[in-house]
């Protein structure tokens, strides 16, 4: 069979690609160097080799130790058995990243786990306010330890042996499981549209009637509303209140 020789293209500065991956790796780490392969792009596209996109995968790395070796640091509590307000928000958002970064490396959508895996480590950064919200930030910086470390697994294992002393490598322990209680959504934010235009937001319980969302809506933007005479209004549930209006 014959062999057909592609194009061979050299690194550039015009594709800004002419960091060479060796020194990113002897300087940064191979974590660091994993981390930004997978985050830059889709699988299916190249990878464009900045300082600037290296760097910046190098602070969340560091970013990531200091918060959860901090929390490992913290005196454990007990599971208190029920959440609410920041604990419950931050045990959703846990559950509901397994998911996402599950799907996400199932399908080799790296950079989508990688931009989930951001969000939950930016969650961890509020001091506690109580002790369900330690628990939960704590079972937060572990589920970060799994889900971080088919990517960059030199530092999950640092960060899982700091969370979990004696509980062994966090390769021989099971990928966390969602809690499909902790899956459901309580709350949403209604976007308040006037004539189409964004004028403003609320929060409502999710699935709340229509005519009590329509009501929040019109009491929140009432200011915007005076004077004006509602045509219609546009009800998307869960999700948009519109008020068509003329003057």
């Amino acid at each position: 069979m014959p062999v057909t020789v592609g194009r061979v293209e050299k690194m550039s500065k015009s594709k800004r690609n002419t960091v060479d991956p060796g020194v990113i790796i002897d300087r940064f780490g191979a974590d660091t160097a994993r981390w930004f392969v997978l985050s830059d792009n889709p699988p299916e596209r190249d990878v464009e080799w900045t300082e600037t996109g290296i760097q910046g995968a190098s602070r969340f790395l560091l970013r990531l130790h200091r918060l959860t070796t901090a929390i490992a640091a913290e005196p454990r509590v007990e599971n208190p058995g029920t959440f609410s307000g920041e604990a419950k928000k931050l045990r959703q958002l846990t559950h509901r990243t397994i998911v996402a970064v599950t799907e996400a490396l199932d399908g080799f959508a790296f950079n989508v786990a990688v931009a989930r895996l951001h969000e939950l480590t930016g969650a961890l950064a509020p001091a506690p306010s109580d002790p369900a919200h330690a628990w939960a930030r704590f079972e937060a910086a572990e589920t970060l330890a799994h889900l971080v470390a088919p990517m960059m697994p030199h530092v999950a294992e640092e960060i899982f042996a700091a969370l979990r002393p004696g509980a062994g490598l966090i390769a021989q322990n099971p990928w966390p499981k969602a809690d499909p209680v902790l899956l459901t959504i309580d709350e949403v934010t209604l976007a308040i549209q006037i004539n189409g235009k964004l004028r403003g937001t609320f929060t409502a319980s999710a699935g709340a009637p229509q005519a009590a969302n329509i009501a929040a809506a019109a009491n929140a933007v009432s200011s915007l509303l005076s004077g004006v005479t509602i045509v219609k209004q546009i009800y998307v549930p869960d999700r948009i209140v519109n008020f068509v209006v003329k003057t």
